[in-house]
């Protein structure tokens, strides 16, 4: 595209920056890397008991025989050593080997972690694991490492070599935190400063544990009333979460350097958001795919849970169940029936990078399988899977006059956005939402849903003028499908889940409807097949959806 084209698409996307934010980007496109600090000394670590067990590392991360590691399901082999500076499986497989979340897989022996840390302590002098990111979650993934005494082999001089590289990672990052990017990265990286802080002991650790009371401002700006993440992306906010646990779970036993507020912030914090993340996980354990999440990369729901128990964090009470009104999800259930529904657009207003066109859109599970579900993300490199995975057709929703709900660009830029709000809601029975997308805020599509004694059923309607449009059902994989065209004019579907249980889903006839194949992302790296409803109409004013059980 012509550069002088996409200055109004710059324009949209840089006016919601906040003051601050700007600045660092311009300060960013600047000076580039930032400059690591000089050598240190190995600080003495802090005295106290060992904290609770941690979780394990993430299931996409595996060691494999023969010294091959798989992440994001990509395989590298390292049989000749580990080269901390491979770059050709892409720059998000390159974080996750810097993060270094691989080393708490529990086949990897005590010894074999203690080498592999040493190793990028010796041979990653420079380079993208000295980006913030990567050094805030290697941080806290070393030092629950080194919190647990069976986890690694060491004498003195192993400990203090790896020591003194977490001081100068911290001391780095101290230098460059985040302020450009907000939202997650920020947060990671005063999570990564306050752990290490509270993991080490002396003047050093007590400057990284200063940070607190930027980490407390930022846990209340960016964990909503509701307990949900502010990004709206149900894997991030399990990453966070669990990262919050971690820091709970040494505060707990470092009483003498942990702040009474910021322990009390973290319970507080913890409870919300494991009773948020309930609102947006499957009765199968697994998160709902809104926004930019995958499976096998967070916690699952009841190891978070069983985490937070472990450390007498229960969930708070919602205010409402089955709501997150500040985040915007909206819970439906029933003995048969799940709907988790999005009704917010991209957010923050400041960073929606991980935003996708699903307002609106909707999971449906019955029973614990999943029949309706979204898009995943398959990678975060610009290009055809990283545009596919954000549009509003991959999701179940609808598509007015031709246009996305927002201008997504980029990998993770979004200009101009949709409005969308909450209209009614009756806890876990029935609510009501609207969008106008950014280009045709005279069309505005209303959507209801409800659980009713047959099924469920969701109204769509265009408000304002009318336009043409396109109704996206993708189907979970493993639903077998067919259309039946009846006599009177009528559309349904016939649905075959896995287990043989059938459902039927009268189809809105004011549209033509096509069957067809579709991928679907459900993991980093994985693109499966799956099949789609897709509906076309010229001119819409309104139609109607029911799913029900075939006996």
């Amino acid at each position: 595209m012509n550069p002088l084209r996409r200055i109004p698409t710059l324009w949209r996307t840089v006016r919601h920056l906040q003051p601050a934010q700007g600045w660092a980007q311009i300060v960013h496109g600047l000076q580039g890397h930032p400059q690591q600090a000089p050598e240190q000394i190995a600080p003495e670590f802090s005295k106290g008991p060992a904290p609770q067990p941690f979780l394990d590392g993430p299931a996409h991360a595996c060691w494999h025989e023969g010294n091959v590691l798989e992440l994001i399901r990509q395989r590298v082999d390292f049989s000749s050593g580990v080269d901390w500076s491979h770059a050709a499986a892409g720059p998000l497989w390159a974080y996750h080997l810097h993060n270094c979340d691989h080393l708490r897989s529990p086949a990897l022996s005590a010894e074999r972690r203690t080498e592999l840390i040493l190793d990028w302590v010796q041979n990653h002098t420079s380079g993208v694991g000295w980006d913030p990111h990567p050094i805030s979650l290697r941080l806290v993934s070393w030092g629950k490492l080194l919190l647990r005494p069976d986890q690694l082999s060491l004498d003195d001089v192993k400990r203090a070599a790896i020591s003194a590289s977490m001081a100068r990672q911290a001391e780095t990052l101290q230098a460059n935190l985040e302020i450009r990017l907000q939202a997650n990265h920020l947060l990671s990286n005063l999570i990564g400063l306050v752990f290490t802080g509270l993991a080490f002991s002396g003047p050093q650790a007590d400057r990284w544990l200063a940070h607190s009371v930027a980490l407390m401002r930022e846990m209340d700006l960016q964990f909503n009333d509701d307990g949900g993440h502010e990004e709206r992306s149900p894997m991030y906010h399990s990453l966070l979460l669990e990262s919050l646990l971690d820091l709970l779970n040494l505060a707990r036993v470092r009483p003498e350097r942990a702040p009474d507020d910021l322990v009390q912030a973290l319970r507080s914090v913890s409870a919300r958001g494991l009773s948020a993340l309930a609102v947006c996980c499957h009765r199968d354990g697994e998160l709902a795919l809104f926004s930019d999440s995958a499976l096998d990369i967070a916690p699952r729901s009841e190891a978070l849970i069983g985490y937070g128990r472990s450390l007498e964090v229960e969930t708070a009470d919602p205010g409402a169940p089955g709501l997150l009104d500040k985040t915007g999800y909206v819970r439906l259930e029933n003995d048969d029936f799940v709907v988790i529904a999005s009704v917010a657009g991209p957010s923050p207003a400041h960073q929606p990078g991980h935003a996708h066109c699903d307002a609106l859109a909707f999971e449906l599970a019955y029973g614990d399988e999943r029949v309706v579900t979204g898009m995943g993300v398959y990678e975060y490199v610009p290009g055809e899977r990283r545009d596919l995975a954000r549009k509003t057709l991959s999701h179940a929703t609808l598509e007015v006059g031709g246009f996305d709900q927002s201008e997504t660009w980029s990998s993770h830029r979004v200009g101009g956005r949709p409005q969308v709000s909450l209209l009614d809601h009756r806890p876990g029975v029935r609510f009501e939402a609207s969008c106008a997308g950014w280009q045709t805020p005279g069309s505005v599509h209303v959507r209801s849903m409800a659980l009713e004694d047959f099924g469920v059923e969701i109204r769509d309607r265009l408000e304002g003028h009318p336009k043409s449009v396109r109704l996206s059902l993708p189907l979970a994989p493993g639903v077998r499908a067919r259309l039946i065209h009846d006599q009177d004019g009528g559309v349904e579907a016939h649905l075959v889940l896995p287990s043989g249980r059938r459902l039927r889903v009268k189809l809105p006839i004011e549209a033509e409807w096509t069957l067809e194949r579709y991928p679907y992302f459900p993991r980093f790296g994985e693109e499966i097949e799956r099949e789609r409803f897709l509906g076309e109409a010229a001119r819409f004013e309104s139609g109607s959806w029911r799913f029900e059980v075939i006996e």
